[in-house]
């Protein structure tokens, strides 16, 4: 799996300042200090292609959209998406039990535009990977807003929302740029939009997003 932008994310230190720049750390209820010490915590290597990610327990989807900014407008929640906090990781995905740690190796998953969720999750555990979450994809743009681009967004169905029932619900979580349309507004236009999609739909324009696997802090 290969993509634009799936490489020259700078260290998780470096990674930890911009996201303490944009006030991460305060969403997380956590101080500057400790936010740095959690990110050094974190094993070193990987030539730049680690993204440094928040739990979602920390600082949830909700949170970091707000922080996205494109073309100086800023990230939004669909308004039928009031419950995107809720979207959990999906079974077989054990997220590191730390404020903050590595996805590795981030891929847009380009080469799956036009399938559907349900085709492409079975192809991503197949190569090996994970799918990312939701709060991953956003963690992601948030170091480079470019890895966004029109026509080549991506989904993250990683995360999902469970049902009383156990089931998992048919929407499916998504990044990509507002065309400024119906409920959107045209003050929305070309801006970061997190939205969902239907598991069995496909849609031209989204890839679907993973990573090589997470990593916590390393044992000392």
């Amino acid at each position: 799996m290969t993509a634009p932008a799936t490489t020259g994310l700078q260290s998780a230190s470096d990674q930890a300042e911009r996201l303490i720049a944009l006030g991460v750390h305060e969403r997380a209820e956590l101080t500057a200090t400790a936010f740095r010490d959690a990110a050094r915590a974190l094993p070193d290597g990987d030539d730049g292609r680690s993204l440094l990610a928040v739990h979602p327990a920390v600082a949830p989807a909700s949170v970091l959209t707000s922080l996205l900014r494109r073309a100086d407008k800023p990230g939004f929640v669909v308004v039928d998406m009031a419950d995107v906090d809720s979207f959990g990781p999906i079974d077989g995905i054990s997220v590191p039990d730390s404020p903050v740690y590595l996805a590795q190796r981030p891929d847009r998953g380009d080469e799956m535009a036009n399938w559907s969720p349900d085709e492409a999750l079975p192809a991503i555990l197949g190569a090996g990977r994970s799918p990312l979450l939701l709060t991953e994809g956003i963690a992601w743009l948030l170091q480079r807003v470019e890895v966004l681009e029109r026509g080549r967004c991506f989904m993250t169905i990683g995360s999902r929302l469970r049902r009383p029932d156990g089931r998992g619900d048919a929407r499916t979580p998504a990044i990509w740029i507002s065309g400024g349309t119906g409920r959107d507004g045209a003050a929305n236009r070309n801006a970061p939009k997190v939205g969902w999609c239907w598991a069995g739909n496909r849609h031209t324009w989204l890839g679907f997003a993973s990573c090589a696997g997470r990593v916590g802090p390393a044992a000392r």
